[in-house]
Formats: C-alpha cells, sequence, structure tokens
C-alpha cells in the first residue's frame, strides 16, 4: 500500500447557508433579530426564575435552566455566523472547531436529559399531585439538573474520544455555518464507514431513544389523567402541548442530522437553523405566555427595575 502524505489542516471554511448574496443578506438581517429576541427572551426567563420567589418551584426551576442551554445553543453558533454573513471571512481554526463540537455535544446531551426531567416533574404534579413537593424536593432537582450536565459532558467527550486524533488530506471546506461531527468526519482521510456507525450509535440513537421515551411518558400521563378523570384530560393535554411542542423541535432536526448523517442534499445546515434560532425563542415564548405566572412574575420584575431606575 502507497504511503499517503497527509496535509495538516489548521482552520476549516464555511460555505455557509447560501452562495446568493441576496439569501445571505437575509439570513443576516434574520439571525440578527432572532438573536436578540433569543438573548433578550432566555435571559428574562432566567432573571425571573432566579430573582422572584413566588417562583421558587422545581418546574420553573427546570424551566429555567432549559433557558440557559438554549441561550448557550444560541450564542455557540449564531454569533460566529452572523460575523460569517457581515465579513465573508468564513474561517475557524481546527481547535476552535473541535471545541465548538465539545460544547455543542454537552449542551445537547445536557437539553435532551432536562427534557426528560421536566417531563418527570409533569408525571408527578398531574399524577401524584399530593407528594409533588416532597417528591421533587430541591435535592431532586439539584441531582436532575447536575446529572444532566454530566451525561451531556460523557456524551460529548465520547463522541470525540473516536474523532480527535483523524487525519485530513487537505479538503478544509465544511458545507454548513458550524461545526459539527458529521461533516467534520467527512473531511478525514481514513475510510470513515467506522466513524460514521459511531456517531449514528451515539447520537442518533440517544435522540430517538430519548424521543419514543419522552412520547411514551406524555403517553402514560395522558392515559393516567383520563381514567382518573376524563374532564382533566383536556387540561392535562393543554399543559403537555408546550412541552410536545419543544420535544417535536429539538429532537426533529437532530433525528434527521444523526440518523443520516451524510446527506446527498444539505437540507441539515438549514434543519440546523430550527435548533439554534427557531426552538430558543418559542421555549421562552410557549413557556411564559401561557404560563400566568410566568407572565405576573416578570411584570413584576419589569415594576422593579422601573422603581429602581427612578431611585438611582
Amino acid at each position: 500500500m502507497n504511503e499517503i502524505n497527509y496535509t495538516e489542516v489548521s482552520e476549516f471554511v464555511f460555505l455557509g447557508l447560501s452562495t446568493s448574496g441576496l439569501i445571505q443578506h437575509f439570513f443576516l438581517a434574520f439571525s440578527m433579530v432572532f438573536y436578540v429576541a433569543i438573548v433578550l427572551g432566555n435571559t428574562l426567563v432566567v432573571l425571573t426564575v432566579a430573582f422572584d420567589p413566588h417562583l421558587h418551584f422545581p418546574m420553573y426551576f427546570l424551566l429555567g435552566n432549559l433557558s440557559f442551554i438554549d441561550l448557550c445553543l444560541s450564542t455557540l453558533t449564531v454569533p460566529k455566523m452572523i460575523s460569517d454573513l457581515y465579513s465573508g471571512h468564513n474561517t475557524i481554526s481546527f481547535w476552535g472547531c473541535v471545541f465548538q463540537i465539545f460544547v455543542l455535544h454537552v449542551l445537547g446531551g445536557s437539553e435532551m436529559v432536562l427534557l426528560i426531567a421536566m417531563a418527570w416533574d409533569r408525571y408527578v404534579a398531574i399524577c401524584k399531585p399530593l407528594h409533588y413537593l416532597s417528591i421533587m424536593s430541591p435535592r431532586m432537582c439539584l441531582l436532575l439538573l447536575s446529572g444532566s450536565w454530566v451525561i451531556g459532558f460523557l456524551h460529548s467527550v465520547a463522541q470525540l474520544a473516536f474523532v480527535i486524533h483523524l487525519s485530513f488530506c487537505g479538503s478544509n471546506k465544511i458545507d454548513s455555518f458550524y461545526c459539527d461531527l458529521p461533516r467534520f468526519i467527512k473531511l478525514a482521510c481514513k475510510d470513515n464507514d467506522r466513524m460514521e456507525f459511531m456517531v449514528a450509535a451515539n447520537s442518533g440513537i440517544i435522540s430517538i431513544g430519548t424521543f419514543l421515551l419522552l412520547t411514551v411518558s406524555y403517553i402514560v400521563i395522558l392515559c393516567t389523567v383520563w381514567k382518573h378523570s376524563s374532564g382533566d384530560l383536556s387540561k392535562a393535554l393543554s399543559t403537555l402541548s408546550a412541552h410536545i411542542s419543544v420535544v417535536v423541535l429539538f429532537f426533529g432536526p437532530c433525528i434527521f442530522i444523526y440518523v443520516w448523517p451524510f446527506p446527498t442534499v444539505p437540507v441539515d445546515k438549514f434543519l440546523a437553523i430550527l435548533d439554534f434560532l427557531i426552538t430558543p425563542i418559542l421555549n421562552p415564548a410557549i413557556y411564559t405566555l401561557r404560563n400566568k405566572d410566568m407572565k405576573v412574575a416578570m411584570r413584576r420584575l419589569s415594576d422593579q427595575l422601573l422603581h429602581f431606575r427612578k431611585i438611582s
């Protein structure tokens, strides 16, 4: 077998969402508006949950952490995309790309576990209301949150352990606006069938498994409510519809990207827009506009800030 001379890759070039100038200008305006809304919306949720004592309950504790993760996910990719669209300098260093992949999977894995924790919280609240505060104690909430971050970290380490030592043969163009494993592996020199399998087994199966687990949990909740009182079914369905919407929006792109990690049609980079720009703004909108306690708490927080500003 002839020896192959590998070229050391020091940076990658993003091909972005489109080569059309008109579409690039559209995505620049679109992403700027949505990112500002993401920062303001999720920061408001986090601050409201943190500083309003009326919201110091498990459901809002988990919701505040979900908003924090969504804010971090968007900040990891969207500002770089905006900068690239504005300046046309679409490059990222090798280790910057690795760092982006690592943090992306830490946050993604943590959010998956956090969504399971939120489903468990709704199950206890709806099906075991008399034992809710004893089951969802502050200690349990901290364990669930710590577990989500630990699992996310281990998931990311397991992903990178198989690809960090890959060699590259000169091609450094990534047909996307951010770094992720499927397109990172695609640039490797060696036969990457094993790597493709590891990505599908780790991220793809975990995504599908978590989605199915959440789906079953919601069905169990609705069946339990229906057996006890059919009149409460519509109320439970209304409560869970927000959670179901978030789950579908988050897991849909994940399943497509990692179960079919190397599509011939570059649909995945447009689906990624859902996870980085659409879902993070829908989360605070869904959970606040449909929740009377959150709206009242935000009004109190805004009044306090206005009062503080007048005094200063």
